[in-house]
């Protein structure tokens, strides 16, 4: 057995809150949590589907409705990010409520994950102005990392635990305003 197929069968299975864009992206959130989460078990999954909370009810309590019974249970918070995740004030709320640490929360890791529909999808850096900013200042500042779409369930799980490692060791940026609405335009900077 190789050193990296023994890291992969140590490596812990993590609880996952998995972020995405629920209009454009729920056929990508479904085929990564269909393939790494329940056929090949690389991480236990949870999200906010459609439906779940009412968008009449107020800021405040979504936010932490959102970090108190979704992201609770969860040590690392996977953001997948196509073209326009970036404009969406819930995945920012997700970020946010996910990398703060508070009574009843421990914090969570975070990474990204760019989807094939992305245009920085495969490409050796990524633009910024079209991610989410707390996720870009986060993998800035050396907390959160951004990754192209896996091609396997040992790079996931690896990318994963390593999230869940920095949690503890760096402090994330959290300083980014709060979406009060959903954002519009070609990009954020």
């Amino acid at each position: 057995m190789t050193d990296f197929a023994s890291l992969f069968d140590e490596t812990p299975r993590h609880k996952v809150f998995v972020s995405y864009h629920h209009a454009n992206d729920e056929y990508y959130k479904m085929q990564f949590t269909n393939l790494f989460s329940t056929a090949l078990k690389t991480f236990i999954s949870n999200s906010v589907e459609v439906g779940d909370i009412s968008p009449t009810t107020s800021t405040d309590y979504i936010r932490s409705r959102i970090r108190d019974e979704y992201i609770r249970d969860a040590s690392v918070t996977i953001v997948l990010i196509g073209t326009d995740t970036w404009k969406r004030k819930h995945v920012d709320w997700e970020i946010s409520g996910s990398i703060r640490r508070t009574q009843l929360n421990s914090r969570c890791g975070l990474l990204g994950i760019l989807l094939p529909t992305h245009p920085s999808y495969g490409k050796p850096t990524y633009d910024g102005g079209i991610v989410p900013p707390r996720l870009v200042m986060n993998q800035q500042c050396g907390f959160a990392a951004v990754y192209d779409w896996p091609s396997s369930a040992e790079n996931l799980k690896k990318w994963v635990h390593d999230a869940y490692l920095r949690r503890t060791k760096i402090d994330p940026d959290n300083s980014y305003p709060h979406y009060k609405y959903n954002k519009s335009g070609e990009r954020w900077k």
